[in-house]
C-alpha cells in the first residue's frame, strides 16, 4: 500500500504538474489534491481535466495545511514561489519541487522556507515536447528515473516519503548531491537541447535552402532535433541561465571535440572517423538496454496499421 497523504498542492499544473495529479488520482496517493497556477485560464483548463478537489490562483492558498507540495514551474520562478508559500505552511509539510536545475533551485528556495518544513528537491527524468494541463498523462514517469537531491540535514523519513510517492508514479529513484546532478544533466539533456535548438535555429537562417525543402526533407536526424527544440522555451530558458556553469562546462569538452572531428574530416582520416561512430553507437545500445529507449526502427514510431 504506497504512502498517502492527507492534502498534496500543485503548484504548477503543466505537462508535470498534470501528469503528477493523474497518477496520484491513480494510484490512490492523495485524500485531496489542490491545484495552483497564477493564470486563471490554466486553472479553469486543469477543472474541466478533473485535475484536483480545489483551485486556486494563489500558491500560497494551494500550500496552506498542505502535507506535500510540489512546484512545478520554470526553475527560475522557484524562489519566489517559496517565498509566497514559505508562511502559509503547517510545520511537518514537505516542500519538493521537479525541476531539471538543483543547485540554483536549492538557493533559491531553502531561504524561504520555514525550519519546521521538508524541503526535498527532486527531478522527474520525464518529459515529452508538448507543455500544458493537457499534456499530461499519470504514465508518464513509469520506468524513468526520478533524482532526488536532497539538502545537507534534510529529514530522512522525508526523503523516504518522497522516494515512496515517485516509485509509486513508476519512477526508478536514485539520491544525488545536486552540484553531481547538474553536471550528469548538463550533457545528457541540457547541452543536447541547446544543440538542437541551435542546428534547427542555423537552418532558419540559411538562405540558400526554402523552408519548403526543409519541410519536404526532413531526413530522420534533422526531424528529431525540430522535436526537441519544441520544448517549452520559458522552462529551458531559465535551464540554462540557472545551470550556466556545468553548461558551460560541457559545452567547451563538445566544442573541443567537434573541432577535433571536423579536423579529421578535413584531412580525411577515416579512421578516427570510424572509431568515434562505433564508440557512439554502443553507447546507443547501452541507452536501449538500460530500458530507457526501444530498439524498434525509427526511434519506436508506430507504422501502418500500428498508426491508428
Amino acid at each position: 500500500m504506497p504512502h498517502r497523504v492527507r492534502r498534496l498542492a500543485l503548484v504548477g499544473i503543466g505537462l508535470i504538474g498534470s501528469s503528477i495529479a493523474r497518477g496520484a488520482r491513480a494510484w490512490g496517493l492523495a485524500d485531496e489534491i489542490v491545484v495552483q497556477s497564477r493564470r486563471a485560464e490554466t486553472v479553469a483548463t486543469a477543472e474541466r481535466l478533473k485535475l484536483g478537489d480545489r483551485y486556486t490562483t494563489s500558491a500560497a492558498e494551494a500550500a496552506a495545511d498542505a502535507d506535500l507540495v510540489i512546484v512545478s514551474v520554470p526553475v527560475g520562478a522557484c524562489g519566489a514561489i517559496a517565498r509566497e508559500i514559505g508562511p502559509a505552511l503547517k510545520p511537518g509539510a514537505t516542500v519538493s519541487d521537479v525541476g531539471s536545475v538543483k543547485l540554483s533551485v536549492i538557493r533559491q528556495m531553502q531561504p524561504h522556507l520555514p525550519e519546521s518544513a521538508h524541503f526535498v528537491p527532486a527531478h522527474p527524468v520525464a518529459g515529452t515536447e508538448y507543455s500544458g494541463p493537457e499534456a499530461g498523462f499519470a504514465e508518464l514517469f513509469a520506468g524513468r528515473y526520478c533524482i532526488l537531491t536532497p539538502p545537507e540535514g534534510a529529514n530522512a523519513e522525508a526523503v523516504e516519503r518522497v522516494k515512496a510517492f515517485w516509485e509509486t508514479l513508476g519512477s526508478n529513484v536514485e539520491i544525488m548531491a545536486p552540484d553531481h546532478h547538474d553536471l550528469v544533466l548538463a550533457i545528457t539533456s541540457h547541452v543536447p537541447h541547446l544543440i538542437a535548438y541551435n542546428i534547427v535555429g542555423t537552418v532558419a537562417h540559411l538562405e540558400e535552402v526554402t523552408q519548403s525543402e526543409v519541410m519536404k526533407f526532413a531526413a530522420g536526424g534533422f526531424r528529431d532535433f525540430t522535436r526537441i527544440a519544441a520544448s517549452d522555451p520559458t522552462m529551458w530558458r531559465d535551464v540554462f541561465l540557472n545551470n550556466r556553469e556545468a553548461v558551460l562546462e560541457m559545452l567547451g569538452r563538445f566544442t573541443e571535440d567537434l573541432t577535433a572531428l571536423q579536423r579529421a574530416i578535413r584531412f580525411g582520416d577515416g579512421d578516427a572517423l570510424f572509431e568515434l561512430f562505433t564508440r557512439t553507437r554502443a553507447i546507443r545500445r547501452g541507452i536501449i538496454e538500460a530500458g530507457q529507449e526501444t530498439a524498434a526502427p525509427d526511434f519506436g514510431r508506430p507504422h501502418g496499421s500500428e498508426s491508428a
